[in-house]
């Protein structure tokens, strides 16, 4: 696996592979690499012949008080954890180089994809992410792109942006991938101790008491929701950003689930702010 730095390096890498008729496979992360990302990397490898994972801190994502400083970037146990799951190319700019001197254009996606969830309680967080990754998407110019459902507002969005903008890139969401006491796998799951960390199962708890509600027939999204806030305020450590049931599809609020629903939670354990999700379809048994 090569490293490159620049986006001249990186092309001139791209363009030798698709030369040689390759389809190129891009899978963007901001690092500190966990399962999820080397499940999205294997994925990549079965479906495309040349493989480049980004690895990018985007600062631009971080508001005034969020982690950009304590962010982890173990960048030499990335590398490692790249190159052993199969990627071909490990593109890891400096911001500089993302962002040069005088950098002052953005893509914003209006309406109902970005004005609840992540996008109500984290203002101009889901802008920078359509922004990092139509750069990406130009830089690389993949055939294909793959995401994690983990983070459904960010694929929505993305996926919105294809469709819009004309690019011509195929999107993947893949499932998420759980640890063995179903806490979806996070690059922030390091920043919890050991007992906050057992307190963080209370989100994928939550979520299996609004599956059970709703294979018992329960279709308000209002008891849904308070039956997971009382599971997650087992937790003496937990506060509630959002527990929202919206159209899994539109991301706009619902009040009773008669199409496929997406339940989102956002939850801090502690200092942490976590995310997870399930996706709840009337018709089908679970």
């Amino acid at each position: 696996m090569k490293v490159v730095r620049t986006v001249s390096a990186l092309r001139r890498e791209v363009a030798r592979a698709r030369s040689q008729g390759a389809r190129i496979g891009l899978v963007p992360t901001m690092g500190a690499l966990h399962e999820g990302h080397l499940g999205l990397i294997r994925r990549a490898l079965r479906e495309t012949d040349y493989v480049v994972v980004s690895i990018f801190v985007n600062p631009t994502q971080f508001g005034p008080d969020e982690d950009l400083d304590r962010y982890p970037r173990p960048f030499a146990a990335d590398r490692r954890a790249a190159r052993d799951a199969g990627a071909h190319l490990l593109f890891a700019p400096a911001v500089s180089e993302m962002y040069p001197e005088g950098s002052a254009t953005y893509v914003d996606v209006a309406g109902p994809l970005t004005a609840g969830l992540c996008g109500r309680s984290r203002p101009g967080f889901l802008r920078a992410v359509a922004t990092v990754v139509i750069k990406l998407f130009n830089q690389v110019q993949p055939d294909v792109a793959y995401f994690g459902q983990k983070d459904p507002q960010q694929a929505a969005v993305i996926k919105r942006m294809v469709r819009d903008l004309d690019l011509p890139v195929r999107m993947v969401v893949c499932p998420i991938v759980r640890e063995r006491d179903g806490l979806a796998s996070s690059s922030r799951n390091r920043y919890l101790s050991p007992e906050e960390r057992q307190q963080a199962t209370v989100l994928y708890q939550a979520l299996q008491r609004a599956e059970e509600r709703f294979a018992s027939g329960a279709r308000e999204a209002g008891g849904l929701k308070r039956s997971m806030r009382a599971v997650i305020r087992k937790a003496p450590d937990a506060r509630i950003d959002y527990v929202e049931v919206v159209d899994a599809e539109t991301l706009e609020p619902v009040k009773t689930i008669e199409r496929p629903a997406l339940v989102a939670l956002a939850v801090f354990i502690g200092k942490t702010r976590l995310i997870d999700n399930t996706v709840l379809r009337p018709g089908r048994r679970r």
